[in-house]
């Protein structure tokens, strides 16, 4: 085998011993007797074999050579040391070794038959080029650094990974130009500095095999798994999306496995909560604590004894448990920590303290599950590492806390993406003012000539249905309580229980022919007042202890009252929102990657919505009224999908309810500003303030002449007072009239005046529904309601 066979390189590599017989030939002319006696019979060892100094790139002649060659290297190998250093000769960055030392062989041969040795950190992509950089140096005399350390990787016999560093001795070796290589200029070299990933430049400037390397290099190696180890678990703490890394886990606890010398260990964290004094998990992938063992939280002193509280918690100390059985039966099962590790299949631990200072962060758990193979002396080895367990847990702290505000910051404001750059230039002028001492003020947040599309999906009769729910709980509560004093009266024929069964009587009958606002607050005081001290002595009666039971285990815990008919109201309200809310959002992304804009949706008795778009939110010259036309046609065709996906699961629901749909046109643009105090944008100036006027009354206005209101279920209502705004929608809906969203009965009327907003009209058509996902036909609002109730 020739050594170029599959060898793409600007040098030709040819083993040679050329320089160190060089060496010899100096010292045979030692004074030293000894040293050239020595030096002279090297030299006649080689004399027969002239391939030894001009060197040879066919692999087979090292075996031809191989006592010559051991010969010639017994200085540089010698006998005595041959089991404690680890030493090769070798060619450059190649697994090409031709004399090796005794522990050399020992760690390849124990790292197994399929292991491949092979330098961790040197990309197969950069050994041309650094090749290049020897060159540069050697023969134009140029200082170009690129020393860095070189690394193997080598499982012992237990299959833990160890590292070694290799440093190499290129003492005897010389690299001589051919007729192929070209004369690199200064200008060459400056260009070959700004271009280290231009691997087709270096081969240009470097072509391959374009000089001659004879020689060979002499590579020592040191066990670094320590200090490798250590450099490791910093590598792995400051690595981002560590929680989300499902590999993070089974790295680190490799890391720990070489740093130990322990196959098979397994690392697990906890977080000290110190307000509760309680152990609680570290969300992430793979991530687990043995201490807690699957709970979500536990106080320290269920999950410690004193003595090992006092050595984590107070004194901030190593916790070890080299033999978990052994201390299980000492201890009598009675040390938490010890059953809790047994139970688990543990056999040895260490608990180890993370603390800044006095402050104890956490607890970081290594187990085994081997005895013994964890104590207290292998122990001390964390010492070293756990500085960094300490800056990566106060550093995730910080990342955490940053998050949470993140999240409280687009959950709980209206900082909308599209408007968040004009905030971010804002915090930093207001940030920068500050630095300079300055008395800093945050200038407002305001986008002018912008274009308002409001849109609301409005629960019918809500009011009504809960009153009506209201008076069913209250009814049911009241009919309770009248059936005990009945019977108490019985029992015990007190006036005042008569005269409280008056009252209720009253209430009930008020219930059922005008039930008023103030309804609900009269009857629940008279029952938190009245009642509940009056059945809280009747308890006591053997004959009414059942039913006082009975009565107090109807009553809701929150409410204190009868809360089924309300509970049933308030779900359905709620699903409703959370369903046509989750729509929105969805469509929302799509409509953000149309043209940006701004968005904000509000849950009340429905959902409504407010989108802003103009050239001032999107800061790019790129506005054009098209994507203005493109947003209203978007919003109209979302609002039919909301109010189809609504009745698709109206039948799901306990109580039936109806949802009525409206869209506000306004054709004029406006400003807007962030309300610092309210935390949400509102318009601006006098003129705008119409807008806001309109949007609060207008689901409220009559169609004129009638008592009739302009929201109606079953139907979409277009509000609008300018014409070009009323063709421009009629065009809107034949094209979903053609997409069957919408049917064919468009009518156009006017809406009485509403104060101090007149002109306005609404283009009303009703909406066609499909009875789930997988009906392909289309149906009105009573076509669909028909279908619902068979």
């Amino acid at each position: 085998m020739d050594l170029y066979e599959h060898l793409e390189s600007p040098m030709i590599f040819k083993i040679s011993f050329n320089e160190l017989l060089k060496t010899y030939e100096q010292l045979s002319n030692s004074d030293d007797e000894f040293l050239a006696i020595k030096a002279k019979r090297i030299l006649e060892i080689q004399k027969p074999y002239p391939d030894l100094r001009e060197g040879f790139t066919d692999l087979s002649l090292l075996e031809t050579y191989k006592k010559p060659i051991a010969a010639i290297l017994q200085d540089s190998f010698s006998p005595i040391l041959s089991n404690n250093e680890i030493k090769t000769a070798s060619v450059p960055f190649q697994n090409i070794f031709f004399n090796t030392s005794n522990r050399f062989k020992e760690l390849i041969k124990k790292a197994g038959d399929d292991f491949v040795l092979k330098i961790r950190n040197m990309p197969e992509d950069d050994t041309y080029i650094v090749t290049c950089t020897i060159i540069l140096n050697f023969c134009y005399g140029y200082n170009l650094n690129l020393k860095r350390p070189f690394f193997y990787e080598i499982p012992d016999e237990k299959g833990i990974l160890r590292y070694y560093k290799i440093l190499y001795n290129a003492d005897f070796c010389e690299i001589i130009p051919t007729e192929a290589a070209k004369k690199i200029t200064p200008e060459d070299y400056d260009e070959l500095l700004d271009n280290f990933d231009n691997i087709e430049l270096w081969k240009e400037k470097f072509p391959p095999n374009s000089y001659i390397f004879k020689g060979f290099v002499i590579s020592n190696i040191f066990d670094v798994t320590d200090d490798q180890s250590i450099s490791n678990v910093k590598s792995s703490l400051i690595s981002k999306d560590k929680r989300s890394d499902e590999n993070f886990i089974e790295k680190f606890q490799g890391v720990f496995s070489s740093l130990l010398g322990i196959k098979d260990i397994r690392v697990g964290f906890s977080i000290y909560n110190k307000e509760d004094d309680t152990l609680e998990p570290v969300y992430g992938e793979g991530m687990s604590s043995f201490l807690l063992n699957n709970k979500e939280i536990n106080p320290c002193e269920s999950i410690l004894c004193g003595w090992s509280y006092n050595q984590l918690l107070k004194e901030k100390k190593f916790y070890t448990i080299s033999d978990v059985d052994k201390f299980y039966k000492l201890s009598q099962g009675k040390a938490p920590q010890i059953a809790v590790l047994k139970n688990q299949g543990i056999k040895s631990a260490i608990l180890a303290p993370i603390a800044d200072g006095d402050t104890l962060l956490g607890i970081l758990e290594i187990v085994s599950p081997e005895a013994k193979v964890l104590n207290s002396i292998n122990a001390n080895k964390l010492i070293d590492v756990m500085p960094y367990i300490v800056s990566a847990v106060l550093r995730s702290k910080k990342e955490e806390e940053n998050l949470i505000e993140a999240v409280i910051q687009q959950e709980c404001t209206s900082i909308h993406p599209s408007v968040h750059w004009k905030f971010e230039k804002e915090a930093k002028a207001f940030i920068n003012e500050q630095l300079k001492g300055n008395q800093a003020v945050f200038n407002k947040i305001s986008f002018e000539d912008i274009y308002p599309l409001y849109g609301q999906i409005d629960i019918k009769g809500s009011s009504e249905t809960r009153n009506w729910a209201t008076q069913q709980d209250l009814s049911l509560q009241l009919n309770s309580v009248k059936t005990i004093l009945d019977a108490a009266f019985k029992k015990e024929a007190l006036p005042i229980y008569e005269q409280f069964i008056f009252q209720i009587d009253n209430y009930l009958e008020n219930l059922k022919l005008h039930f008023q606002v103030d309804s609900e607050q009269q009857i629940s005081e008279f029952l938190k007042h009245d009642i509940n001290p009056l059945l809280a002595h009747l308890s006591k009666l053997k004959e009414l202890n059942s039913s006082i039971n009975s009565y107090k285990e109807t009553i809701d815990a929150k409410a204190g009252t009868f809360y089924k008919h309300r509970k049933n109201y308030d779900n359905t309200i709620a699903s409703i929102n959370k369903k046509m809310a989750s729509l929105l959002d969805k469509k929302q992304v799509e409509a953000q990657k149309m043209y940006p804009h701004y968005f904000e949706r509000f849950k009340t008795d429905g959902v409504e919505h407010n989108m802003y778009i103009g050239e001032s939110i999107t800061k790019e010259d790129s506005f054009n009224p098209i994507y203005l036309y493109n947003l209203r046609l978007w919003q109209l065709q979302v609002m039919c999908e909301m109010e189809n996906a609504y009745y698709q699961m109206q039948p799901n629901f306990s109580i039936g309810l109806d949802v009525a749909s409206m869209i506000l046109v306004f054709n004029q643009p406006l400003s807007i500003s962030f309300r610092m105090d309210e935390k949400q944008f509102d318009v601006d100036g006098t003129y705008n303030a119409r807008y806001e006027i309109v949007k609060k009354r207008v689901d409220k206005a009559f169609i004129k002449g009638t008592k009739q209101r302009v929201t109606q279920k079953g139907k979409m209502s277009i509000i609008y007072s300018q014409k070009q705004d009323e063709l421009e929608y009629l065009r809107y809906i034949k094209f979903l009239q053609s997409k069957n969203y919408l049917d064919t009965d468009v009518e156009i009327v006017e809406l009485q005046d509403l104060q101090a907003v007149t002109g306005l009209k609404a283009i009303q058509v009703s909406l066609l529904y499909h009875k789930n996902i997988e009906d392909k036909a289309f149906y009105t609002y009573n076509d669909l309601i028909k279908e619902i109730e068979n």
